[in-house]
């Protein structure tokens, strides 16, 4: 009898270590535009990707469309990454805000009777150095895969209070020889603003994005064709300016329709004029306990040449499963 309840016991045990020895599966992992979802530029991913309620400094609809009517001056933006595993992700971007005067208003502190902005950019991403071999396991060649988004986006400040604007994204994405697809997809955001130092923010990404493939141009009659959808993620966010701090918190909830339930936060301080600090953490997922969170450190430093003001940015990202972390360094000129 006792031998027996020992062998209960530990088969209950065994079973209880395979159970939970495995970690949970995240559905987003393996969706298709994944360098789509890593964020953009060094100041969006060292606060961990959450700043689609933020109003101030260099912007981009990447995060969400409504920003660019915040924008002040002109702002371009170009950022490279080391990557490891031959990979590469790099981003451009311009953002420009449009006041629009009454004619009627003749003072001279007058104010814009409304408010419109515009935001351009470009993604680029793929993987390099990847062996081709023949039937036998000989390499014969080396490939690579290359993978674009090209968005621009329009807003509109329909009030001191309220901003919304739509984003069109175009994907093109090349495979391998001749199969390559491209895509198009939606973003529409808003900004509500309570006031000049609180703001919140609601998103809705890639709506109707989507790959089609089509193998037949190396199959011939026996390709097929396929479809894989974007993941539709929608993101609530804020902000908060702490003046007498010179602090800014930012916080964002994304939970999308392949079940991630995910946090994301970031700060950035004004250390001294014209540098900044930022840390962040990204990926605390709030439903899946085995998702490894992303914390991300960065900075901005910003001179001025006569009227133009050009800023260098970095940005630290931890990636697990990587031989290396990720290293965003960028340049920000705004005129």
């Amino acid at each position: 009898m006792v031998n027996e309840l020992k062998k209960v016991l530990i088969l209950f045990f065994l079973i209880q270590a395979v159970l939970f020895s495995q970690p949970q599966f995240s559905s987003i992992n393996s969706a298709v535009g994944t360098f789509s979802r890593m964020g953009f530029g060094p100041r969006g991913m060292a606060m961990g990707n959450s700043i689609s309620a933020v109003k101030e400094g260099n912007l981009v609809a990447y995060y969400n469309p409504a920003s660019s009517v915040f924008q002040d001056d002109n702002s371009f933006n170009a950022s490279y990454s080391f990557l490891s595993l031959d990979r590469k992700l790099n981003f451009v971007s311009f953002t420009r805000r449009f006041d629009f005067y009454s004619k009627k208003d003749t003072a001279i502190d007058r104010k814009p009777a409304s408010t419109a902005g515009i935001s351009a950019g470009v993604i680029n991403s793929g993987v390099g150095k990847i062996d081709a071999r023949d039937s036998h396991g000989f390499k014969k060649d080396e490939i690579s895969t290359a993978e674009n988004q090209f968005f621009v986006a329009v807003a509109i400040r329909f009030s001191n209070k309220f901003a919304a604007g739509l984003n069109v994204k175009f994907y093109h994405y090349k495979l391998y020889e001749d199969i390559s697809s491209n895509g198009l997809g939606f973003d529409v955001g808003m900004i509500y603003s309570f006031s000049d130092n609180f703001s919140c923010s609601f998103v809705i990404t890639d709506i109707n994005g989507k790959y089609r493939w089509d193998s037949t141009p190396i199959y011939e009659q026996e390709g097929t064709t396929t479809e894989n959808k974007f993941p539709v993620g929608k993101k609530i966010g804020v902000a908060y300016r702490y003046p007498e701090w010179k602090i800014l918190a930012t916080a964002e909830v994304m939970f999308d329709n392949m079940e991630s339930r995910i946090l994301r936060a970031g700060i950035e301080y004004n250390l001294v004029d014209k540098l900044f600090l930022r840390g962040g953490i990204d990926n605390l997922s709030l439903n899946n306990p085995d998702e490894i969170i992303r914390p991300a450190l960065g900075f901005s430093y910003f001179r001025d040449f006569a009227s133009v003001t050009t800023g260098i940015d970095y940005a630290f990202v931890v990636e697990p499963y990587s031989s290396s972390d990720r290293h965003i360094v960028g340049i920000n000129i705004r005129f």
